[in-house]
């Protein structure tokens, strides 16, 4: 995990020895501390229990050695002597953290982070840099994910954060780009131009490290007069924001930056129903024990109607709900009780028929009579009535207004101008109807998960089966996404694209209605071994041939030209009868019928991405292209795109295939389950193609048409073929035609391509000619 020097924080595991047992005080309790010798603060910060500073005020767990981490974890705070920078006593969590505050009633601790660095400075026309990895291990306490986002800043940039959560590994990051000038970064947006950021997933801990690579092609050396140096860092949410004269900082300011962060923690690694059963449960009276999605260990908190420290003996004290918001008429007529209150005069109460009601006797004389006359039985039920007419008027208007402001959030304003006047080729739901259709979104009916959210197997009324796309949260990024897919998928009408059946806009979440394809997807088939052998090597050339024709029926076929830009084997479907099902046109973008390539935020998959897209955040439709040549090389294949599992220099399929092509090994390359005596030249033809898709400079690949042409024209052809390699050609042809591959960066993690000016001259000729 690196060496000392570079570990923010000391391991931590927690264990219990014994808790002292303690009569508590008023003003002891209040304190929120253990015992009346510990201290309750450390200059201005609160220190409450389970952490303290004190011997025997702190919890310090020392019984649950054989969990996963064995080391020794406490909760005990530092508390440093007050010195002139800070003016007061500091306290001190762990090796250097440096306490912020302390929430028990959120299980948060907020405290400073050091950033990483990577310095860059010119001197005698070379560039040097000095860099800084800053990281972290924990076991207890977990980044939050709500309150925290991953942050680089800089030109020229690519972060990456590596951590480890629930016996897996995590990883995330992002791209920063900038031009040679500093005025197309804009103050205050951290959107991929001068800053980027991330988010951080549920329960994550051991971050290491988080560092930064400057672009190997720049060095930043065009950026350099304006920006010196890369950082990045985990930050909480509330305390950032981008700042353009971050860009102009030089490294000293950066070698002393610290920044907020915000962390989970839970007592000990046992869930709440092992540490009760053991006896190390910490949850006193009146608190209730929790188990925490995604973390080690468990968490107290207060039953409702009580506030404290669910931590402490008699630590939950009962809330006076009367000297707050409550439902009774007057606040004389509130009774409090322990952990609830009640109302002595209710509203609408009636009295019980006596002047001497303290109820009827407070209220003002001339309800009497009203009140006697609603008691008679005629003038009961009238009042039964309207009482009735009214809640189910207001009920009603309720949700009418609920919906309306859910159908406002998700965009469904922006959804109507959008499609101008075509929304009625799309069904609406209602809640109710998805609801019945997915049972309620039961977790028997998921059958995906995605980036944007969930998908539910649902049975429509009339028995027809859909897929329905859940969002996880209704956040504006996540809405602009929702319309952008309902747009694309509202001008498409392809027997080989998944059909958009409706939507739903008056949820808390936007909802998306697909028709449901039944056999999995192209990823799933050829990476299972029981699955591979049915796609045999027509089926493999007529999957392709229908993506191609999808692509190319994108790009030129509709009125405004869609670019895909997320083209992989994951997102094509298959059905019953192995027809290909493009799906998953949530990155797609509109390209207005002036413009042939755009300025966008890079979209995409790590081993798909298109190299030139990379470099420079334009858009075209070449960009497909490429990403279609990385699945054709699964294809010929049955590799994964990016594997960690294979040799460093296989990891990239794209780079591994044009290496082989240019030893002249292509015999290496193929699944051995197509190769026949019959299919090694169509083999041949297609891994040549493959090599054009995959051209490093997208003015020299080939159109989507031309792919879908010659694809086309391979099926056709049913006679030849030639052995492996037999007079050498293949070699001579990928060496002249290679040229250099470029080397995997670290943000696409594989953006190899081929640069050449040459191409298989009867390969050329023959897709030109329209063959």
């Amino acid at each position: 995990m690196g060496d000392s020097s570079s570990v923010l924080l000391m391991i931590m595991v927690v264990f219990l020895s014994s808790t002292p047992i303690m009569v508590m005080g008023d003003d002891l309790q209040s304190r929120m501390v253990i015992g009346p010798h510990c201290s309750d603060k450390c200059g201005n910060i609160s220190i409450p229990y389970p952490f303290g500073i004190e011997e025997g005020c702190y919890y310090d767990d020392q019984h649950n050695n054989n969990s996963i981490h064995s080391k020794f974890s406490s909760f005990k705070i530092h508390c440093n002597p007050s010195n002139s920078s800070t003016g007061s006593p500091t306290p001190i969590f762990g090796t250097n953290l440096e306490v912020l505050k302390i929430s028990v009633l959120e299980g948060e601790l907020r405290s400073k982070w050091n950033v990483s660095y990577n310095y860059y400075y010119y001197n005698k026309s070379r560039f040097y840099n000095h860099y800084r990895w800053e990281s972290i291990n924990l076991v207890s306490f977990t980044l939050s994910s709500t309150k925290n986002v991953l942050v680089a800043i800089g030109c020229d940039t690519y972060a990456w954060f590596y951590g480890f959560g629930g016996g897996k590994i995590y990883q995330t990051g992002c791209m920063s780009i900038c031009t040679t000038d500093i005025e197309d970064v804009i103050d205050g947006e951290c959107t991929g131009v001068g800053c980027c950021q991330a988010s951080i997933a549920d329960g994550v801990h051991d971050v290491i490290p988080n560092w930064t690579k400057l672009d190997p092609n720049n060095n930043h050396s065009y950026v350099y007069r304006f920006n010196p140096c890369s950082v990045a860092f985990p930050v909480a949410r509330d305390a950032f924001r981008f700042n353009i004269t971050y860009l102009n900082r030089n490294l000293e300011y950066y070698a002393d930056l610290e920044v907020p962060v915000v962390f989970s923690w839970t007592i000990g690694q046992d869930n709440c129903s092992v540490a009760k059963a053991n006896g190390s449960c910490l949850c006193k009276e009146n608190a209730v024990c929790i188990d925490p999605e995604h973390e080690l260990g468990y968490r107290c908190i207060c039953k409702q109607g009580y506030s404290g420290n669910p931590y402490l003996p008699r630590g939950c004290r009962d809330i006076d709900e009367c000297k707050g918001k409550n439902d009774c008429e007057k606040a004389k007529y509130c009774i409090n009780t322990v952990g609830s209150y009640y109302c002595k005069c209710p509203r609408h109460y009636h009295g019980n028929g006596t002047a001497s009601d303290p109820c009827i006797s407070n209220r003002k004389p001339w309800l009497t009579p009203v009140l006697a006359t609603a008691g008679i039985g005629g003038g009961i039920i009238t009042f039964l009535m309207i009482g009735f007419l009214l809640h189910f008027i207001h009920g009603k208007r309720k949700i009418r207004i609920m919906r309306e402001s859910f159908f406002r959030q998700n965009g469904g304003f922006l959804l109507h101008e959008k499609l101008s006047g075509r929304a009625d080729t799309l069904k609406i739901f209602t809640m109710q109807d998805l609801e019945v259709a997915c049972n309620n979104y039961s977790d028997t009916n998921i059958i995906g998960r995605g980036g944007f959210g969930i998908v539910y197997k649902g049975f429509l009324p009339d028995n027809q089966v859909v897929a329905i796309k859940k969002s996880l949260k209704v956040d504006p990024s996540q809405v602009d996404q929702f319309i952008n897919e309902v747009v694309v998928l509202s001008q498409i009408n392809n027997k080989n694209i998944v059909r958009l059946i409706g939507c739903c806009l008056e949820s808390g979440v936007p909802l998306l209605v697909y028709e449901f394809i039944n056999n999995g997807t192209l990823y799933d088939h050829l990476h299972d071994a029981m699955k591979a052998s049915i796609l045999k090597w027509p089926l493999r050339l007529k999957i392709a041939s229908e993506v191609a024709n999808v692509l190319s029926y994108l790009h030129n076929t509709i009125s405004t030209t869609i670019i895909h830009r997320d083209m992989k084997s994951m997102n094509i479907l298959l059905d019953e009868s192995y027809t290909a099902k493009v799906t998953d046109f949530g990155a797609s973008r509109l390209v207005p019928p002036e413009q042939s390539q755009f300025a966008t935020m890079v979209l995409g998959t790590r081993g798909y991405l298109d190299p030139e897209y990379l470099q420079t955040s334009e858009v075209t439709e070449k960009s497909d292209v490429y990403s279609f040549g990385v699945v054709l090389v699964e294809l010929l294949t049955r590799k994964k795109a990016i594997s960690t599992a294979r040799p460093e220099a296989e990891k990239c399929l794209a780079m591994h295939f044009l290496l082989k092509l240019r030893e002249g090994h292509l015999s290496d390359i193929p699944d051995m389950n197509i190769v026949s005596e019959g299919t090694i030249e169509a083999i041949q033809q297609m891994a040549n193609l493959a090599k054009w898709c995959l051209m490093l400079k997208g003015e020299e690949r080939p159109t989507m048409k031309e792919v879908a042409m010659e694809l086309e024209t391979i099926r056709k052809r049913s006679h030849g073929s030639h052995p492996w390699n037999d007079d050498g050609s293949v070699k001579k042809d990928c060496e002249s035609l290679l040229g250099e591959i470029q080397r995997s960066d670290e943000y696409g993690g594989c953006s190899s391509g081929i640069e050449s000016n040459s191409y298989d001259s009867h390969l050329l000729s023959s897709l030109r000619s329209g063959r």
